[in-house]
This record gives structure tokens, C-alpha cells and sequence, in this order.
């Protein structure tokens, strides 16, 4: 018997909810050799349903034909992979279901990794398949390749979870305050103004805004401060008034530039939804779908975030810094700390010129100190209380 199992698993929803179908195979670990796979169209339903039915049915293969083998699965689902790791709650009733199933069928000790979507091409292969076959169901369906089968490249698991020790056991925390920029022609607009797109200034009431913020935020003056700002013209004019308020000077850091839209720069939300309402709608229910066709995807703009939070918190351990930025960057960094599923994002409101405080303890764990704030709002940033 084959000591070591992968697998593999994908679920798709066209509308989400929509038609949806899920794909998913069992492989050799050792030697990458296909042992079973199969795909199934499922009806209506979510992409969430649908990633867990792909899961459940590759551990039924696993049942099937590899039982008492070590088992390790990945799936190109964020959600799927740390809600069964147990490093996510699970708070949907019908998800809450599907996740008992795959917990009863999952033997103890399994391996739970996330992987790029393009590392899993066979699952979401056989979830398209049955999802556009005449019949519905793909099963052991010989593997598409033209050479022969390489070894299954190691991937590291998904990290069990933390018992985290209280803040004051751990030293200094990193604090970083984001500040939105101002308002532009473009932000009134709604208008999808990227890193690839036009790169509009602050208008006259942009710059009042930014101002105001800037009076809120004095008595950072008095911190240990680092100061970065994207490199778009509406974040440095931001900047520029913050800096000349504070008594502090910044430096461009390009991990802060805003998010690309590809062809839909320079488009209102309505015109996109109206020009191309099938890549609109992808956009918003499939984290790897590229926004406009060539631009930056959910899942690409949360590991670029996840990069520039780990450099902030490698440098400037224990320090505050008030970093200028966009409504994306802003966002990923919450989904984050908050641990939210991709479309969590679209339920948190980040106005112009707004402030909002995350906190990383040395121990990884990262809180959210404030969002959205907004001058005359609250009288949070003392200097004792940013910290």
C-alpha cells in the first residue's frame, strides 16, 4: 500500500451561487502517480459548498483507496484549509456541516496546505470538466500529461494553531497607523483609480480632509515615528501635509501603491459591472480572478501585503509607523488580522483620509486598534493610547 497520499481538491460556482461542480484526486506523494480521481457537478450552489464537496470527495477516495496511508491535502482555498486546521472559525451554518463531514472522513494527523491556484490545475480540470460534460460526473479519468510524471514538490503545511500569551509577556508591539488618502476627482467618482491607471491628484477638498487628519494626528510628533507613503501623487500630497504637521520627513515604499485594475482603469464601478459584468462578477466571488483581465488579483494583493507587513515588523520592532496608502493595501492588511474570508472585504468601510491602527505582538498575533477613524470622531490618539 502506498504509505504517503496527496489530496488535491477544487470547487467552482458560476454566479456564486450558481452552477457548481467540484474536482478532486488522489495522487502517490512519493512519485506524483494519479491512484483515483473524480468530479461532479452538484447543482446550485456557493463556492464555498462547492470547495468543501471537492474536499469530501477526495477524502472518500482516500477512504477508498488509500486508507491508513499519512495523508496530506491541498486545496487552493484559504478558507477550506485554515477553517480544518483549525486556525479559523467556522460560522455559517451549512459550512459548519460539510466541515464535520470532512472531519469524520480526515484521518488524525492530516496535513493541511494551501496552495496557488496554479498548483492546483488537475481538481479545478475535473470540477470544469463535469461542469461542462453532458453527464456531470468525471471518474478516473487517465491524467492529461505529455512527459513523465516528476515527484510532487514539498509544500509547508498550514501552521497549527497558536495559544497566544497575554500582550504584556511578549515586549514591544509594531504598530502601524494607515492613513487613506484624500479625496480625488476620481474617489468621488467611484472611479477605479489604480497603479496602472491615471494617477489623479488630491482636489481642494482631498487636501482639506487631509489637513484635518493631519491636526488629529499631532500627537504622533511626539513618538519615535516612521513615516512611508505610497509613491502615487494623491498619497505623497497626503503625505506632504501630514509630514509638515508632524515635524517628520518620509520615504516612498512602492509596497504601498495602490492595487492595478487592468482594463478597468479610468472606469466608474457601474461602467466595469456594464462593460465586462462576467470578469466583474469573477472579481468579486474568485480571490485569484485578476481585476480587468491583466490587473492584480485579491490573493496576489494579500501576499504582497503579507510581505510589507513582515519587512514593517522585521525593521521597526517595537516602533510606530504611519504608513500613506490606498483603500487595498489598507483592506488586505485587515483581512489579515481580522482572518476574514476575501469577500469580508467588501464589509468594511475605509473613507478618505481615514485612520486606521493595527498592532502585530512579537508573537505574530495582530489586532485592530481602530478603523476607519476620522477626525471629531473620537479622541483615541493620545499619546499614551497609540501605542
Amino acid at each position: 500500500m502506498t504509505r504517503r497520499v496527496l489530496v488535491e481538491a477544487d470547487g467552482g460556482s458560476r454566479g456564486n451561487p450558481g452552477d457548481a461542480a467540484y474536482g478532486a484526486v488522489l495522487k502517490d506523494a512519493e512519485t506524483g502517480e494519479v491512484i483515483a480521481e473524480r468530479g461532479e457537478r452538484i447543482g446550485v450552489a456557493s463556492n464555498n459548498v462547492a470547495e468543501y464537496s471537492g474536499l469530501i470527495a477526495g477524502l472518500e477516495l482516500y477512504r477508498e483507496h488509500a486508507d491508513g496511508a499519512e495523508l496530506e491535502v491541498r486545496m487552493d482555498s484559504k478558507l477550506v484549509v485554515e477553517q480544518m486546521a483549525g486556525n479559523w472559525k467556522i460560522k455559517h451554518p451549512d459550512m459548519k456541516q460539510l466541515a464535520a463531514r470532512a472531519s469524520r472522513l480526515a484521518p488524525a494527523g492530516t496535513r493541511w496546505t494551501w496552495v496557488p491556484r496554479d498548483r492546483n490545475q488537475h481538481a479545478d480540470r475535473l470540477a470544469n470538466q463535469a461542469l461542462d460534460g453532458p453527464e456531470g460526473v468525471v471518474v478516473g479519468a487517465a491524467p492529461e500529461v505529455t512527459e513523465p510524471v516528476a515527484p510532487v514538490a514539498p509544500v509547508a503545511p498550514v501552521a497549527p494553531p497558536r495559544t497566544p500569551r497575554p500582550p504584556w509577556e511578549q515586549g514591544d508591539p509594531t504598530t502601524i497607523v494607515l492613513v487613506r488618502h484624500g479625496d480625488t476627482d476620481h474617489t468621488a467618482a467611484r472611479t477605479f483609480s489604480g497603479s496602472t491607471g491615471s494617477d489623479p491628484s488630491l482636489n481642494n477638498h482631498g487636501r482639506a480632509q487631509a489637513q484635518a487628519t493631519a491636526e488629529w494626528l499631532a500627537p504622533l510628533a511626539d513618538h519615535d515615528l516612521v513615516m512611508l507613503s505610497s509613491p502615487m501623487q494623491r498619497t505623497r500630497q497626503t503625505a506632504d501635509l501630514l509630514a509638515a504637521r508632524l515635524g517628520a520627513s518620509y520615504d516612498l515604499h512602492e509596497g504601498l501603491v495602490e492595487a492595478s485594475f487592468g482594463a478597468w482603469e479610468g472606469l466608474t464601478y457601474k461602467e466595469a459591472v456594464e462593460r465586462d459584468p462576467e470578469g466583474f462578477t469573477a472579481w468579486l466571488g474568485d480571490p485569484t480572478f485578476r481585476a480587468g483581465g491583466t490587473g492584480d488579483s485579491m490573493h496576489g494583493m494579500r501576499e504582497r501585503m503579507d510581505r510589507v507587513r513582515d519587512t514593517l515588523r522585521e525593521e521597526h520592532v517595537g516602533r510606530t509607523v504611519l504608513a500613506v496608502t490606498h483603500l487595498t493595501p489598507i483592506k488586505m492588511l485587515l483581512q489579515g488580522v481580522l482572518e476574514l474570508p476575501m469577500d469580508g472585504l467588501f464589509r468594511t468601510e475605509v473613507m478618505p483620509a481615514s485612520v486606521t491602527v493595527l498592532t502585530w505582538y512579537p508573537d505574530g498575533r495582530g489586532v485592530v486598534r481602530l478603523l476607519n477613524g476620522l477626525p471629531g470622531t473620537a479622541s483615541y490618539l493620545g499619546a499614551s493610547r497609540i501605542r
